[in-house]
């Protein structure tokens, strides 16, 4: 089986997922909320390979999505697809609001498709066969994924005689960069996408290096100047006391580390990404910054090693090279991203080296004003300003139909989570203006499917 543990945290980009649950932000309760008998579970018999003709690709495994049919209004209705990202769906269903919570205003059918190598979705049987090595993980990437989206939309509609149903296609973080991509690659398979918070210019150096990392500081800096001094200046603070005889015994006192340190990074690298999910996961009401709950020890605590955590990282080591970097214009420590030096950790790690421009080459990205007017529509890029990922987010309109819906008080995927009554007004306008797009195009697509019918 390939090494996959961790074992260089410099290269521990910020995650990307919707509801932020490795870092306790959203409300438990809400994640833990058992699943109604409105869901009923599927398995489609998938292709391992969508472009390929050799035997191998031929092989199939169980995909699982989940169809909520409680809504839904028959033949012709509209159709609600959830992208499931780097993660297994079952904390989708939970935490994700928008198709739940408007799906009766269109009558709509809900869907929830896992993705590949997630879950229960993994190909060769088991977790260990399909990581075993590059032939076996070589099938892991998006483009397969959006495929097997696209194949499992059509089975769908085939199935439930649904063949006008006009199809949404939803997706927050990493899943939102494939809801926009699946609509430029397969627009006869979905109408249109909501893409909530996805960084799709954070590649090939479009986008600013350190623009993750100036957003953190500029969050920290509107909450109070005070703490971001003291976060900038508490860098060069720790390596004065690690320099000490007994200074990492001082440090693992003072910040209460669940077993002493063993140098001054572990320490700096929790501090960063509790910094940079504080600010990723901020929430209304809850403002200022807020984080975790009551813990025994903090810092180098028990890892847990999970699929998500093992398969972002070969996801990032393979396409999805996100070159964050951390320059002198932050609260945290010069870190410029370094791709010779990534590459040999994947290398190490994979025997396989990252290519850092094949997305912008397969789905585009520079010049994006200039290209996607031209063709591409129906799309909604939806960011929280707060969001530091909404520095790589499409953050004006493009055309008349490929619109950006940003929030200044906004952060990660918040649009498309489950709504409280404290929601502000802001949010609640937010979704609403969302709604209200998704319904002039489907109207516009029904007066065109009965002119085309009525000829």
């Amino acid at each position: 089986m390939l090494s996959t543990s961790l074992t260089a945290t410099e290269f521990n980009f910020p995650r990307l997922n919707p509801t932020g649950v490795h870092i306790h932000v959203h409300d438990p309760a809400t994640i833990s909320l058992p699943l109604t008998e409105d869901f009923s579970t599927f398995y489609y018999n998938q292709t391992l390979d969508h472009f390929n003709y050799r035997p191998d690709s031929y092989i199939t495994f169980p995909q699982r999505y989940v169809i909520n049919f409680k809504y839904w209004g028959g033949a012709n209705a509209p159709i609600f697809v959830y992208l499931g990202a780097e993660a297994p769906i079952d904390g989708d269903l939970r935490g994700i609001g928008f198709l739940t919570e408007n799906a009766a205003l269109f009558n709509a059918l809900i869907v929830y498709i896992e993705h590949r190598y997630y879950g229960e979705s993994v190909p060769f049987g088991s977790w260990e066969e399909a990581l075993n090595n590059t032939s076996t993980i070589g099938y892991f990437n998006s483009a397969q994924a959006i495929a097997d989206y696209a194949e499992i939309i059509i089975h769908i509609k085939r199935q439930f005689l649904a063949k006008n149903s006009p199809v949404i296609v939803i997706g927050g973080s990493y899943g939102g960069m494939l809801a926009s991509w699946f609509r430029l690659k397969y627009p006869h398979v979905a109408l249109g996408a909501l893409a909530s918070s996805a960084p799709i210019l954070y590649f090939d150096n479009i986008t600013p290096q350190s623009g993750y990392y100036s957003l953190v500081t500029k969050d920290f800096r509107e909450v109070s100047d005070t703490c971001y001094e003291t976060i900038k200046n508490s860098w060069s603070e720790i390596d004065k006391v690690t320099s000490l005889p007994n200074g990492l015994s001082i440090l693992s006192e003072r910040f209460n580390t669940c077993k002493p340190l063993n140098d001054s990074f572990e320490l700096k690298d929790y501090l960063d990404s509790m910094y940079s999910g504080a600010a990723q996961y901020n929430a209304p009401p809850r403002y200022p910054l807020l984080i975790e709950g009551n813990k025994s020890c903090h810092v180098n605590g028990p890892t847990n090693i999970s699929e998500t955590t093992v398969g972002w990282r070969w996801q990032t080591c393979s396409e999805m090279v996100l070159p964050i970097g951390r320059g002198n214009d932050t609260m945290f420590p010069p870190y410029p991203f370094d791709l010779e030096i990534y590459s040999k950790f994947c290398n190490k790690l994979y025997g396989v080296s990252p290519r850092p421009h094949w997305v912008t080459t397969y789905y585009g990205g520079h010049d994006i004003k200039l290209v996607l007017q031209r063709f591409g529509s129906n799309i909604i890029f939806s960011n929280g300003l707060r969001d530091p990922y909404s520095s790589g987010g499409v953050l004006d309109n493009i055309s008349d139909s490929i619109v950006a819906v940003p929030t200044v008080n906004g952060s990660h995927c918040l649009d498309i989570l489950r709504s409280n009554e404290t929601d502000p007004d802001w949010l609640v306008n937010q979704r609403k203006e969302e709604i209200k797009i998704i319904k002039n195009w489907i109207d516009k697509y029904y007066a065109d499917l009965g002119a085309m019918l009525f000829k």
